[in-house]
C-alpha cells in the first residue's frame, strides 16, 4: 500500500502533491508556485500578498451565501531533518513516503505532515463539489517554522473573514483555544586558538539516536537534548583528561529537539585509555539514564579519520584554548532547558520552557541558539533574564529576536461551541478544548483581524520535526469528515 490508496484520496492526493514540493522554511518558492499552479487548474481565485502569503477565495456554495466567511489556515513551509545516513537535499528532493500499519511516514526525513496535511485539508475543500459551504478563504503563510515571518507580515484588510479554522494541531479528537509565545535568543562570542600540540591524537566525539522531536509539543517528555549529553562528557574530558577541544557542533533547527551532536578533540597520547573509561563510564550512565525516553541513545568516541584523499587543513587542526573550552562547555550546560514550570491554569500543559537547540564551536567563533516558549509574557522575560545571566558570567553576550506573545484562551468562542457540538454529535463523545505550548499563528494573526473567532484542530501527528515524524490515516478521515460538517454548520451573518 502507498500513500496514493489511502482515504480520503481527495485528502491524500492533494498531501502527495505538496510532498513533491522541496520547502524547507525560508525557501518556499517551489511551493508557492504549486499552490498558485493549483488553483489556476482548479479555477479557484488565488493571489499573493506582497510578503508572499498566498490567499484563495471560495464562493459560497448555493444556498449557503449568507453564512459566515471562514478563513480555513496553515502554513507552507516544513522542518528539514533527516537521519545523518540519508540523502536528502531539502532544497531539491521530494519526500518519499511509506505506509506503515495506520501510519504514513517518509524515509528517514520529516515528513511535513505539519503542516501539508492543514494545506491539504483546505485545498480539498476548495477542489470538493459536494461540500455545502459559505464563503471560504483560504491563508497559507510562509515561513511559520523560523519565526512566523508570514503572520507576522500578514496586513490588515485583505481578508473578509469571520471565522478562522487553524489546521496546524495534530491531536485528533482536541480543539485549540490558545498556545504558547516564543522568544529566540543567541549566544556568541569569540576565542583564542592554539596550533595543534605535540604527542596528542585526534578524536572525535559523536552523540547520535536520540529522539528529538518538537521542541514544543515533545519538550515535556524529557527526552535527551544531545547538546547537553555532549557537554557533559566533554566537561571531565577537559578538566580530567587534559583533552583539547577543537570544534562542536550540535544541533540543527531552533524548534526541534537536538538529536545529534559531534565534537573533535586531542587526546594526549599518554592518556588514551583514561579518556576511553571516561567516555565509557559516562556513556554507560547516560545511556541508563535516557533508557526509557532514547532508548536508542549511542555515544561514539574514536579516533579521527580524515576523509579518503582530503589533507588535514592547518586552520582545520588548532584548538580552543583551554580556558575558553571549559568555560563555553560549562555554559552549555548551565544554560537552561526543558520544562522550567508548568501551568497553574492548565494542569498537564507546560507553561515555559526552553530548548537549547543549536552549539556550535568553530574557527574561532562560539554560538548557542535557544527558543523560549510562554504562555505568559513575564515568564518568558524571566526565563531570558536567567538565560542572559548564565552567558554573561561566562563572558558571552546575548540577543534576543523573534518575540511574540501567545494566543489567549477564549473558552465562550461561538465557533468552539458549534465544534463541540458537531463533534458530540458525529462521534458521541466530547472534545479535549485544550491550550498548546507550541507556537500557533494565530495569536499573531488576531493582532491583524481582532474580531476572527479563532480554533484550531488537526489529524494526530507524532514526533514532528524529526524523522520520526508519522501522520495518523484514520485520523484524517476523521478530521476530514468533521470539517466537512462544521463548514455546513457555520451560521449566518
Amino acid at each position: 500500500m502507498t500513500i496514493k490508496d489511502l482515504k480520503p484520496a481527495i485528502v491524500w492526493n492533494n498531501f502527495y502533491g505538496i510532498t513533491r514540493c522541496p520547502r524547507p522554511s525560508k525557501h518556499e518558492e517551489v511551493i508557492r508556485k504549486y499552490l498558485l499552479d493549483w488553483a489556476a487548474e482548479h479555477k479557484v481565485e488565488a493571489f499573493t500578498d506582497e510578503p508572499g502569503n498566498v490567499i484563495m477565495r471560495i464562493p459560497a456554495t448555493k444556498g449557503y451565501e449568507n453564512r459566515k466567511c471562514v478563513v480555513l489556515q496553515g502554513h507552507m513551509d516544513m522542518v528539514p531533518q533527516k537521519n545523518s545516513d540519508v540523502k536528502h537535499d531539502f532544497l531539491t528532493d521530494p519526500i518519499e513516503t511509506k505506509v506503515e500499519g495506520e501510519w504514513l511516514k517518509a524515509c528517514g526525513t520529516t515528513l511535513g505532515a505539519d503542516n501539508g496535511l492543514g494545506i491539504a485539508l483546505a485545498l480539498s475543500v476548495a477542489e470538493s463539489d459536494d461540500v455545502p459551504h459559505g464563503p471560504i478563504e483560504i491563508l497559507i503563510t510562509y515561513d511559520e517554522e523560523t519565526g512566523m515571518a508570514g503572520a507576522q507580515a500578514l496586513k490588515p484588510g485583505i481578508l473578509k473573514g469571520d471565522i478562522l479554522i487553524n489546521l496546524d494541531s495534530e491531536s485528533e479528537g482536541e480543539f485549540y483555544i490558545g498556545c504558547a509565545g516564543g522568544l529566540d535568543a543567541t549566544a556568541q562570542a569569540r576565542y583564542r586558538r592554539k596550533n595543534e600540540p605535540k604527542n596528542h591524537e585526534c578524536w572525535s566525539l559523536a552523540v547520535k539516536g536520540c529522539q528529538g522531536g518538537h521542541s514544543g509539543m515533545d519538550i515535556i517528555l524529557c527526552r535527551a537534548n544531545a547538546n547537553k549529553l555532549v557537554a557533559r562528557v566533554l566537561l571531565p574530558l577537559l578538566v580530567r583528561n587534559d583533552v583539547k577541544l577543537i570544534d562542536l557542533e550540535g544541533g540543527s533547527l531552533r524548534n526541534a529537539i537536538p538529536r545529534e551532536a559531534f565534537a573533535t578533540v586531542y587526546v594526549p597520547s599518554a592518556k588514551v585509555d583514561a579518556a576511553k573509561k571516561t567516555v565509557a563510564k559516562i556513556a554507560a550512565a547516560l545511556k541508563a539514564e535516557y533508557a526509557a525516553t532514547d532508548p536508542d541513545l549511542d555515544i561514539i568516541f574514536e579516533p579521527y579519520r580524515c576523509e579518503e584523499g582530503q589533507a588535514c587543513d592547518p586552520e582545520e587542526c588548532k584548538y580552543v584554548s583551554e580556558e575558553s573550552a571549559i568555560r563555553f562547555i560549562r555554559a552549555i550546560l548551565a544554560c537552561p532547558d526543558g520544562v522550567e514550570r508548568m501551568s497553574d491554569n492548565m494542569p498537564g500543559m507546560v507553561e515555559t520552557s526552553n530548548n537549547l537547540a543549536m552549539v556550535k564551536i568553530y574557527k574561532g567563533d562560539f554560538s548557542v541558539k535557544c527558543l523560549m516558549r510562554s504562555s505568559v509574557d513575564s515568564a518568558k522575560d524571566a526565563l531570558a533574564e536567567k538565560m542572559e545571566s548564565v552567558f554573561l558570567l561566562a563572558g558571552i553576550k546575548v540577543r534576543f529576536t523573534g518575540g511574540y506573545s501567545g494566543w489567549a484562551p477564549n473558552a465562550s468562542s461561538p465557533i468552539l461551541a458549534a465544534m463541540k457540538k458537531v463533534y458530540k454529535d458525529m462521534f458521541d463523545k466530547e472534545p479535549l478544548v485544550m491550550a498548546i505550548h507550541a507556537g500557533l499563528e494565530c495569536g499573531i494573526l488576531a493582532g491583524a483581524y481582532p474580531h476572527w473567532d479563532m480554533v484550531s484542530m488537526g489529524p494526530t501527528l507524532l514526533s514532528p520535526h524529526s524523522p520520526d515524524e508519522r501522520a495518523h490515516i484514520p485520523s484524517v478521515q476523521k478530521v476530514w469528515d468533521l470539517l466537512k460538517e462544521v463548514l455546513k454548520n457555520i451560521p449566518e451573518k
